[in-house]
């Protein structure tokens, strides 16, 4: 606290009252209220995103040197969250563009996520197969055994398909000779996103450059039961398009399956496994057209 208070010193604020919120601390000042954090941003991706005319965060009062960041405080306003989302998708479309370069492809790179996914795989459906044998076994199942003996094929179903796309996707890769790089917020979720008379994107601490559809794949990990995902990825390439590969990726790593292990009470186990198997449902659908208009191409 005593840093926080040199800081605060430096620059003429008389803070009044402090309110921690976990990472971050609220601090009301003379000069109105603001939210102090660590800084964990020195190598200047702020900077970055103002050169490429992307300012929509929080305005950072002090020097990007310093141990902490004083940000203004943003009131936001109430708005649905399916409308929330909606703006949330069209900020992340802005920041891919603005931020789009190329690369030479490494190819050593495109076999490593090849590899990687392979090898994810190969281990889920070991491990359910052990799994759902082990559960088989049993004389009486417990409710959350049962409920996923009962949708065990729609996770088999997954690996499949999953498997096959990756075959498909490393062809499709493997002559191409530049790859597509933006900023990634790398976090997206609705508590990362606000809104007044502006938006924001709030938390970058885990931004990175690298392909755009990873932030894609963590709103849709966060947010894949809450939303139609369906309209979301049009509202998206309405404004920034995928390639085929990037498309094909992304639906490859929302298929595959979490795993699910048997380590809390009945009651959170028959939740955790009840949400697994709506995800895949979900993706189910939201594949379907993508898969129906390839095999009608075919």
């Amino acid at each position: 606290m005593r840093k926080i208070n040199q800081l605060l010193k430096r620059y003429e604020l008389k803070p009044h009252r402090y309110e921690k919120n976990g990472k971050v601390t609220y601090i009301d000042t003379n000069e109105g209220r603001f939210v102090i954090k660590d800084n964990k941003h020195k190598d200047d991706i702020y900077n970055y995103l103002d050169s490429r005319s992307f300012d929509y965060y929080p305005k950072m009062l002090n020097d990007i040197n310093d141990d902490y960041e004083i940000r203004e405080y943003v009131e936001e306003i109430d708005i649905p969250r399916e409308q929330k989302v909606i703006d949330l998708i069209d900020l992340t479309a802005l920041l891919h563009n603005k931020t789009t370069h190329y690369k030479e492809v490494d190819i050593a790179d495109y076999k490593q996520i090849y590899e990687d996914i392979n090898n994810n795989i190969a281990y889920l459906n070991s491990y359910y197969s052990d799994l759902i044998t082990l559960i088989e076994t049993k004389v009486y199942m417990s409710p959350s055994e049962y409920l996923l003996a009962r949708n065990i094929s729609k996770i088999f179903a997954a690996l499949a398909f999953s498997k096959k796309e990756i075959e498909e996707w490393y062809e499709l890769i493997k002559d191409k000779k530049k790859k597509r790089y933006v900023v990634l917020h790398n976090n997206l979720k609705l508590d990362h996103f606000l809104e007044n008379k502006n938006s924001y994107l709030i938390n970058w601490d885990k931004s990175k450059i690298d392909i755009p559809i990873f932030d894609l794949y963590k709103l849709y990990r966060n947010h894949c039961l809450d939303f139609d995902f369906e309209e979301i990825l049009k509202r998206y390439e309405n404004s920034y398009p995928l390639a085929e590969d990037e498309r094909k990726l992304f639906f490859i790593l929302i298929t595959l399956p979490d795993i699910i292990k048997f380590d809390d009470t009945e009651y959170n186990m028959t939740k955790k496994i009840s949400k697994e198997i709506d995800k895949l449902y979900k993706t189910e659908i939201l594949l379907t057209p993508y898969c129906f208009n390839k095999e009608s191409s075919n």
